[in-house]
């Protein structure tokens, strides 16, 4: 018979997520069955007692670790993120050294962002929010009158910024609009773009020939604010701009200027600072459709969350590498640049 003392033992750190929210009930019961839990702030893994950290053989979550507490954790076999993104918070280097998995959840997301990405798009090419706006106040226009501004998605040309999970679940959600869709990624091997029925492109390529561009683009130590006035100036008149990655991968400023003077129009799911303060100009831009960073936010996609993690600690458990969630790769883990959530 197990006993408490046999159940490895899990520090549960997963701020701002809860253990409810990215677990049903029936995954919770099983968690708890199979391990203790220990639940922590994230920022307080150190001050934990040696009894704790010398018998952890999870994390989950991304809170801040150090050499000296790494030291004390000597059974520590993986840290699972459940943040999306990966956060230079911790050693990396000691981390790979010592075999101990660091993953992520983040794949859930793409799926949800993909179709939000394509509901902004046909929103711009068609003008619904505006529309309904109009109907609201009873200054609607009918038939033809109301589709002046108004295009196709289908057969139009796409580019899109990234291809990592949620550029191949946009990919897949395009698939029957017949576009044609350019792709850059200097990540990404050309075959791989190939494979996956899309044209590898230059940066500039993609600029100049989309009539849709979709950014999904992690935040890298080489990328951040890599899209500028430059960059929005070499964008077709009236192109749309989707952003569904993080904010900082752009000058916002210049975004919003690009926008406000009729060049691009443009979407947002994401911000330089969230939540945005309510007297930012871009709340009253004409020509910018916002949403408030809740494309991926859905209660499906968290529970997946927990299927995942506890798919994967069975797996390590059994002395086999993770295969559900996403690991970091040594070469490219501490180049991440993105800013941990505060709001789920």
């Amino acid at each position: 018979m197990t006993t408490e003392i046999d159940r490895p033992l899990v520090i549960s750190a997963p701020e701002p997520r809860t253990l409810d929210l990215i677990f049903t009930p029936q995954a919770r019961v099983a968690l708890e069955a199979r391990y203790r839990i220990i639940e922590a702030d994230p920022d307080a893994i150190a001050a934990l007692g040696d009894d704790v950290l010398s018998q952890a053989r999870f994390i989950i979550g991304q809170p801040p670790l150090d050499h000296n507490t790494l030291e004390r954790m000597p059974q520590l076999r993986a840290i699972l993120n459940v943040e999306s993104n990966l956060i230079n918070n911790m050693p990396y280097d000691v981390l790979f050294a010592r075999g101990i998995h660091v993953v992520t959840t983040g794949q859930v997301f793409a799926e949800p962002v993909a179709e939000l990405g394509l509901a902004m798009a046909l929103n711009i090419a068609r003008g619904i929010v505006d529309a309904d706006v109009d109907f609201r106040h009873g200054r609607e226009l009918w038939g033809g009158d109301g589709n002046a501004k108004a295009r196709l998605l289908s057969g139009s040309n796409v580019g899109i910024i990234g291809f990592g999970d949620l550029g191949k679940a946009l990919n897949r959600v395009l698939s029957g609009f017949r576009t044609k869709i350019k792709v850059y990624d200097p990540w990404m091997p050309a075959s791989i773009l190939i494979d996956n029925g899309v044209q590898p492109a230059t940066l500039e390529d993609v600029l100049a020939t989309s009539d849709f561009l979709f950014v999904v683009a992690a935040v890298t130590s080489e990328n951040e604010g890599f899209l500028g006035a430059q960059a929005f100036a070499a964008m077709r008149p009236g192109a749309a701009f989707i952003l569904l990655s993080r904010a900082n991968v752009v000058d916002f400023e210049a975004l919003m200027a690009a926008v406000e003077s009729g060049h691009i129009v443009a979407a947002s799911d994401v911000y330089p600072q969230e939540p945005l303060s309510l007297d930012h100009p871009v709340r009253s831009l004409n020509g910018f459709l916002r949403s408030a960073h809740r494309a991926g936010a859905l209660d499906s996609a968290f529970k997946k969350m927990g299927d995942m993690v506890l798919e994967d600690m069975d797996l390590m458990d059994r002395n086999l590498p993770p295969m559900r969630c996403k690991r970091a790769e040594r070469e490219t883990v501490s180049r991440m640049r993105s800013k941990p959530v505060s709001v789920n």
